[in-house]
């Protein structure tokens, strides 16, 4: 993908975010808004895999500790969500 592609693709996954925001609102869980923001990117027809593994590697051996990425749309984009009471400076 080129830089253009990647900005679309990126414009039409915050789009997403903020139409599942604005229908579901917070106070849900991670796993709802990663499900249905799932939904609406795969209803725009992007490709989207969710809790993809990350292989990690220490002195040669895969170490198996669960690390996964929330989503990866259309093999270009990690999208890795956030959901909280409160913003915190930190």
């Amino acid at each position: 993908m080129d830089t253009r592609e990647i900005w679309d693709l990126t414009d039409k996954i915050i789009k997403g975010a903020l139409i599942v925001h604005s229908e579901l609102g917070p106070g849900l869980l991670e796993s709802a808004y990663e499900k249905c923001l799932a939904r609406v990117l795969s209803d725009s027809r992007l490709a989207v895999r969710r809790q993809v593994e990350v292989p990690f590697k220490f002195r040669g051996e895969v170490v198996d500790c669960g690390f996964r990425m929330d989503m990866l749309v259309e093999e270009t984009v990690i999208i890795e969500l956030k959901s909280v009471e409160t913003v915190t400076p930190l």
